[in-house]
């Protein structure tokens, strides 16, 4: 059965329309598989949940709230898996150990878009025995390049094999129309995890939920995921 993380907490399906701890409820209540949420380092060194980077010279920014990491993580203890999708280099491990003290290795996959940030996460897990998955991240837009930087870097992201090789992970993290022209057969071939983002089109989300199409589907809809993901399959002879 294909795994449904709610992005952002799940926050475009709280029928409060707040983000934060209340989304963060709200999915869990529904009863997600994992949720998603954006980890960043604050200029004091606190790492906090947040989607919008702080002023970088205050660590504050009107309208932005400011989760703590290990609160959200307490949080999440017992109830569903956290995706940790971090934001820049250089607190890799620290994240990876403060998420290991709340949750079992595989219950944590760790995201990031850095090829030297993945492998040096992937190389410490390896070292001190955490089977925790590793992602490298897929799809950044292409808005505003010139025609031929867009074309050479669409080219890259459909065909990201050195990256993922480079960066040793086990987890395609990859936009969800990137992933059914190119990167859902590469995973394959690859023997990788596939995790599609951000899935939230009801035709969509039935078409990726079905059974063997990806490892896990990020939404911001989570419920809408939930009622249409297919029931999950017993083995032949089980009950």
């Amino acid at each position: 059965m294909v795994l449904i993380s709610a992005h952002r907490c799940g926050a475009g399906d709280d029928p409060s329309g707040e983000n934060g701890l209340h989304a963060l409820e709200h999915s869990l209540e529904l009863g997600v598989d994992y949720v998603e949420f954006d980890v960043r380092r604050l200029a004091d060194g606190r790492l906090v949940v947040t989607h919008d980077a702080p002023d970088e010279s205050t660590d504050e920014s009107p309208g932005i709230e400011l989760l703590p990491y290990d609160s959200l993580l307490e949080r999440l203890a017992g109830r569903a898996g956290a995706h940790i999708d971090l934001k820049a280099d250089g607190y890799e491990i620290e994240a990876a150990s403060t998420a290991l003290r709340h949750l079992r290795a595989e219950q944590i996959v760790i995201t990031t878009g850095s090829v030297p940030g993945a492998r040096s996460l992937r190389d410490w897990a390896d070292q001190h025995g955490h089977g925790l998955r590793v992602g490298l991240s897929t799809g950044t837009s292409l808005s505003g390049l010139p025609l031929w930087t867009a074309a050479a870097s669409l080219r890259h992201q459909l065909f990201p094999w050195r990256r993922y090789a480079a960066a040793r992970a086990d987890v395609l993290c990859a936009h969800h129309v990137l992933a059914a022209v190119t990167l859902r057969r590469l995973a394959r071939r690859h023997r990788l995890d596939l995790l599609v983002w951000t899935v939230d089109d009801s035709r969509l989300l039935r078409w990726w939920l079905r059974p063997g199409r990806a490892w896990m589907v990020t939404t911001n809809h989570p419920a809408g995921a939930l009622a249409v993901r297919p029931p999950s399959t017993p083995p032949v002879g089980g009950a």
